[in-house]
């Protein structure tokens, strides 16, 4: 079972762990100090030495990283920042465990709403022949046209509650094989979930999704252990399916207003390309009781028999 610790259970834990993941994977070259003479047994930045790049206390910055201290004023938070060489992304995301450090109640929140409104389904059907889903914001497919589903390979085997994108990208044997650059997605995934976690830790259907990758994918847990909040974040992605070869598409996602973080996604292809004619014949087969969708499914809904 994954440990309190690696999913943080408030905001000062949370805090402290994003502090020490990057500071050991920050090198003394790469913060202008000189490396002694001998073998150090501290991976990164030893805590006394960040300590004074940041200009606090060793006894502090221990406070801080054990979460006993949660109330780092914005001077210090930026100052660790600057001495840590975030990132625009990786430093806002301090600023914001830092807040919630200082005002975190551990009162168990609810799962968001997985309720799809009726005219973002008529959505979904609209943009065909695009593949199309709305996703939560733990990465649940909630809904989603032909084109949407067919796309992760494989996907529609799973029952409904467990067709998660995280889910298929590390646990879903055709994943790797689906995804061209499978290595870049796999990290991005995992930025983006410990993005989510790190401001949000006790969020059930995170907290569940992250124990269950933790426990059944290597790679996932040591992704989950470097503490990366950002991604590489390509503009296409490119997919080698089994149904119609390999086909590159345009990729946008965008939040859904008045949602519980509910997201769209949707894949594009310019007309009259090898990728859009694939794309066109995606959408088609899946169409097809026996291929790619279920018969008797659609939008993530079962129909019922009349």
């Amino acid at each position: 079972m994954a440990s309190e610790q690696q999913h943080g259970t408030g905001g000062g834990p949370e805090l402290g762990l994003f502090l020490r993941a990057r500071r050991t994977q920050t090198s003394p070259e790469s913060a202008g100090l000189t490396r002694g003479p001998g073998v150090r047994r501290t991976p990164g930045l030893r805590r006394e030495e960040l300590a004074t790049l940041a200009g606090v206390s060793i006894d502090y910055y221990t406070r801080l990283e054990r979460g006993k201290e949660t109330r780092p004023s914005p001077a210090v938070v930026d100052a660790l920042a600057r001495a840590l060489q975030l990132d625009d992304a990786e430093h806002q995301h301090l600023r914001d465990l830092a807040l919630r450090a200082a005002r975190y109640v551990p009162e168990p929140p609810a799962a968001p709403s997985r309720t799809v409104r009726p005219h973002t389904k008529l959505l979904l059907e609209a943009l065909r022949p695009y593949p199309a889903y709305v996703a939560s914001r733990g990465m649940d497919l909630l809904a989603w046209n032909t084109g949407g589903l067919a796309l992760y390979a494989g996907m529609e085997d799973w029952p409904l509650h467990q067709r998660n994108l995280a889910r298929y990208l590390f646990l879903h044997p055709a994943a790797r094989d689906v995804y061209v650059d499978w290595d870049d997605q796999i990290r991005g995934c995992v930025a983006r979930l410990r993005a989510l976690a790190g401001t949000d830790p006790d969020a059930p259907d995170l907290t569940h999704l992250v124990g269950e990758l933790v426990l059944k994918s290597p790679d996932f847990a040591k992704l989950w252990e470097r503490y990366e909040v950002k991604g590489r974040r390509p503009r296409t992605k490119t997919f080698q399916h089994p149904q119609v070869g390999r086909l590159t598409l345009a990729f946008q996602g965008m939040g859904l207003e008045g949602t519980p973080g509910q997201r769209l996604g949707v894949y594009v292809a310019e007309p009259g390309t090898p990728d859009h004619d694939a794309m066109l014949l995606l959408d088609l087969t899946a169409s097809q009781p026996g291929t790619a969708s279920r018969p008797g499914t659609r939008n993530g809904e079962r129909q019922h028999p009349r």
